[in-house]
Order: C-alpha cells, then sequence, then structure tokens
C-alpha cells in the first residue's frame, strides 16, 4: 500500500481531519473542472463541522507531484447544521446543477442537553437541503413523505433524481429495507421535490458503493445489524423506469474478514475498492489494519461479477481510526500509479522536495524503522 504525500497550493483553506463526512464526486460538466465536494463530519476532537469544502486539482508538476486546491465554499439561506453520517449528492436538471443533501447526525439541542448527556447525538430533522454551488445559496425543504432521520445510507444520483438506500434510525434502533427516490426539478423561481418512498431497498448502513458501468454499481460491505456485517454484494443499475437490485456471488472473503468485527473502506473507482480490517489478537499483532483491495469485472456480456481480495497490511502509529473513509479518485492513470517515486528506478528530483520550515514532517515507516527522525 503506496501512500503520497499531497501538498496544498497557498491559497487553499484548511481542511481539518474529518470522519464520516459526506463526499460528492463533481464531474466535468459544462466547462467546470472536476472536483470533490466534502461536507460536515466529526474533528479528532469530536467537534461538528458545518463547512462545504471544494477540492479539486490545482496543478500537475513533474514526476506526477499534485498540487490539490482547498476552498471553503460560503453558505447562505438555510444553511445546514453540522453534522456527520450524511450523504451529499449532485443533479442536473433543466440544465443547472445542484447538490441534495439528506440525513445526518448531531449533538442535542444546547437546551436539551444535561451533564449526563452531553455528547449524546441524535439524527438530523428528515430535511432535504439544495444547495446551489454557483451561488452557495440553500434551501430546506420539508416533506411528508419523510418522518425520520437517518444516517449512513447509501446516496446514487443519476440526472435529477436521487435514490437513498438503507439506513439507521437511531430513534428506533433499526436499519428499515427502505428505498427512498427523491426527484428534484429545479424551475424557475422554486424548485419542486418529489418523493417516493418504497419497502424494496437494502438493511444496511456504511455501505460501500463502487461504480462498475455508466449508473451501475456494486454494494458491498457495511452493517445489517449493530453486531452482524454484511458480507453479500447487491448490484445497482439505474436507468429511466428506475432502480435495478440483484444480488451477486460475493469474493471469497479470508478467515480475518469474515470473523472480524468491523471492517471500513471507500471506492477507488473503476469497479474497484479498498477496504480495511483492524488486527485482533493477545498480544496486539504489530501490525495495525489488513488492507484488502476488491475488484469486480464485467464478463463479456455485460453482467458485472466479483472478483477475489487481494491484501495488503501496514500499520498506523497514534493515529486516529478510520471510519466510513471515502477515496478521492481525481482521474490518475494506472500507469501513475504503479510508476510511482516509490518503486525501483525513480529518480530523485530536489525541486519535489517541500519546503519543511514551512510545511511536512518526518514520520516512521515501521516500527522496525531504525531512522533517526531528528537527523
Amino acid at each position: 500500500l503506496k501512500l503520497r504525500a499531497i501538498s496544498f497550493s497557498n491559497n487553499s483553506s484548511y481542511l481539518p481531519p474529518l470522519r464520516c463526512p459526506a463526499v460528492a464526486h463533481f464531474e466535468p460538466r459544462d466547462g467546470s473542472p472536476e472536483c470533490y465536494l466534502i461536507h460536515g463530519g466529526r474533528t479528532p476532537n469530536n467537534e461538528l463541522s458545518s463547512s462545504l469544502y471544494m477540492l479539486s486539482v490545482d496543478s500537475r508538476g513533474c514526476n506526477r507531484k499534485v498540487t490539490l486546491q482547498c476552498q471553503e465554499k460560503e453558505l447562505v439561506g438555510d444553511v445546514p447544521s453540522a453534522r456527520y453520517g450524511h450523504t451529499l449528492s449532485v443533479i442536473h436538471s433543466r440544465g443547472k446543477t445542484a447538490c441534495v443533501l439528506f440525513g445526518g447526525r448531531s449533538y442535542m439541542p444546547s437546551s436539551e442537553r444535561t451533564t449526563e448527556n452531553w455528547n449524546s447525538v441524535v439524527d438530523c430533522p428528515p430535511q432535504v437541503f439544495l444547495i446551489d454551488l454557483e451561488f452557495g445559496c440553500s434551501s430546506a425543504h420539508t416533506l411528508p413523505e419523510l418522518t425520520d432521520g437517518q444516517s449512513f445510507h447509501v446516496a446514487l444520483a443519476r440526472e435529477d433524481c436521487v435514490y437513498f438506500l438503507g439506513g439507521h434510525i437511531l430513534s428506533s434502533d433499526c436499519r428499515p429495507p427502505r428505498l427512498i427516490r427523491l426527484c428534484v426539478e429545479l424551475l424557475l423561481g422554486s424548485p419542486v421535490i418529489t418523493c417516493t418512498v418504497l419497502q424494496e431497498g437494502l438493511s444496511i448502513t456504511s455501505a460501500i458503493t463502487s461504480s462498475v458501468g455508466y449508473n451501475e454499481y456494486i454494494i458491498f460491505g457495511g452493517y445489517q445489524s449493530e453486531t452482524q456485517k454484511r458480507m453479500e454484494c447487491t448490484y445497482i443499475g439505474l436507468d429511466d423506469v428506475g432502480v435495478h437490485m440483484e444480488p451477486r456471488e460475493p469474493p471469497q472473503w479470508t478467515s480475518e474478514i469474515s470473523h472480524s468485527r468491523t471492517w471500513f473502506g471507500g471506492s477507488l473507482g473503476k469497479g474497484s475498492a479498498l477496504f480495511a480490517v483492524p488486527s485482533e489478537g493477545n498480544p496486539t499483532p504489530p501490525d495495525a489494519y489488513h488492507f484488502y483491495q476488491v475488484n469486480f469485472q464485467k464478463e463479456p456480456d455485460g453482467e458485472a461479477s466479483t472478483q477475489g481480495c487481494s491484501q495488503e497490511s501496514t500499520d498506523f502509529e497514534d493515529s486516529a481510526p478510520l471510519e466510513d473513509s471515502e477515496e478521492l479518485y481525481f482521474g490518475r492513470e494506472p500507469h501513475e500509479l504503479e510508476d510511482s517515486s516509490d518503486g525501483e528506478g525513480a529518480t530523485y528530483n530536489e525541486e519535489d522536495e517541500e519546503d519543511e520550515s514551512q510545511t511536512g514532517y518526518w514520520v516512521k515507516c515501521c516500527l522496525s524503522c531504525q531512522v533517526d527522525p531528528n537527523t
């Protein structure tokens, strides 16, 4: 597992470490550059964020050095409260583009918090927020079909529709197998939102979604109960008719995966996904996590099939737990990753080094590392 440091441009906003934020991929469209939208999340201090960030590529230097630009988008109107475990989706309607934000959890209102429940969380009200990225205008919409808040669900968008699958309702402690379809018409004046709730979804939370084609996905991972992982895979297809769901044979899970209590990960794009399983045992194994890559490829007849897992393991020293992470993929070609400067035959370029007086720090590469970080 190769990790390469990424630097930010000098005019970038500070992007704090966030757990369980909502992440949406904004594809290049009508001259707009490719970027990722990141909203909310929990900080290492267990504070909740209400900021919306736009992450894009600022420049590509020699030796595949990538510089990112992070800009915080100021929102006006009905601004969504700080939350985590929600979803953010990009829709297109009548030549316009908007973001749909739904779900999530937040701390109890200050008026209801006591010493005993000071850190207790509740589901956010079941409102739908529409965000205009061009002007930063946000509007909240209350729909009679949505009676409960939910978190850690899956959101899939196709043109002007967003489909919500699974999710956990904290008030009733359940994972209803429902499917919610949200259609948004961005008319002049005020938008029109139509909501349909179907009882034909998946009972699942914190699942990983990997794209295997145009509006085609494989959903795997996640949990079907508080203590039981969901080991099955499901094919999801979106078209003009609606949603098509079919079970798919899962990969041959290793014993570490089958017996683990938790797992988490994200999509790598192009039918590939990466997830991690914490190491367990007494004494604690030297490797903190086992990483697996799952590839989903299409058969000649067009149907998606699952492939086996390949494993790599590494350790994180004094690092925060990784949960429900998303892999940000900026269209890197496979040869760019394979021919990284960490491999054999790579050449050292002094211009690629960061100015350590301003940014950067030394880290140990492994537990048995003999390098003195003070040298």
